[in-house]
Order: structure tokens, then C-alpha cells, then sequence
């Protein structure tokens, strides 16, 4: 059995307006859900490079050691027995919070562990260390 249509194919120019309209939105979306944050914070740290992508996001919680090892909690002079303090009480008020440790790629290995230690500890779940792009060199002819 066949049936009847009464409907005709239109054969013409595709509009490309509504593709770049879909494009544009996407892009804009992209953009303002992308995980790039500038994190205020002590301008003396010298982070080490990393190749792999930062794929971390800026939560809040963030623990910086100077090359001097001063130790500060989101800005604020402390000292280890005071940060344990205070990430057992960050922990408590944001329980799926994660920490981001910005260490001076010379500082001790074990200071970075020390912290992380308490952190976990401290019931901290998500612990994650902050590095920089690392830059390849220029090449030479270019």
C-alpha cells in the first residue's frame, strides 16, 4: 500500500546564520566554564613547571609555603600546629572541599608532605598541588 504526500522538497541554499549562531553560543559557554582562575595570594612563591594541564578549580582552600617556610592559610600568616586548627575547621564548615597547596619549588619535600598529612587528618578528602605552565623554549629560526 502506498500512501500520498502532499508535502515537496525545496531545493536551495542552505542558511548558514543559525549554524553560526549554535557556534557563537557554544564558544560563549566554553569561555565562561573554562577552569582558568587567577588565585590572589603571596607573590614570593616560585611554583615548579608541570607539562600536564592544571585541571583543578580555585575552591577556596589554599595553603601557601615560602621558600623561607612561613606557612599561610588563605592568606593568613600561620604556623603548622595553628594550620591543623584551622583545616580541621575549614573541613567541617565544607565538607566536599578540596585544598590546593602552593609550595616554592624549594621547599623541603617534607614540609609539602607535613601539610598534605594534615590535611588529610583533617578530613580534607581532595588534596592537590598548584604548579605553572612549564614554557617550552623558544625555537631557534622563528
Amino acid at each position: 500500500m502506498r500512501f500520498q504526500t502532499h508535502c515537496t522538497v525545496v531545493k536551495g541554499p542552505v542558511d548558514p546564520a543559525p549554524m553560526v549562531d549554535v557556534v557563537f553560543l557554544l564558544l560563549i559557554f566554553l569561555v565562561l566554564s573554562s577552569p582558568l582562575v587567577l588565585q590572589p595570594g603571596i607573590g614570593v612563591v616560585d611554583l615548579p613547571a608541570s607539562n600536564t594541564p592544571a585541571a583543578a578549580s580555585f575552591q577556596g582552600l589554599v595553603v601557601t609555603v615560602t621558600r623561607d617556610n612561613l606557612i599561610f592559610f588563605n592568606n593568613q600568616l600561620t604556623t603548622i600546629d595553628s594550620l591543623h586548627q584551622s583545616l580541621r575547621i575549614a573541613a567541617g564548615q565544607f565538607p566536599r572541599q578540596e585544598l590546593i597547596i602552593k609550595a616554592d619549588r624549594q621547599v623541603p619535600h617534607g614540609t609539602v608532605v607535613q601539610v598534605m598529612s594534615l590535611a588529610l587528618e583533617a578530613g580534607i578528602t581532595a588534596v592537590n598541588w598548584a604548579t605553572r605552565p612549564e614554557i617550552p623554549p623558544p625555537t631557534a629560526g622563528k
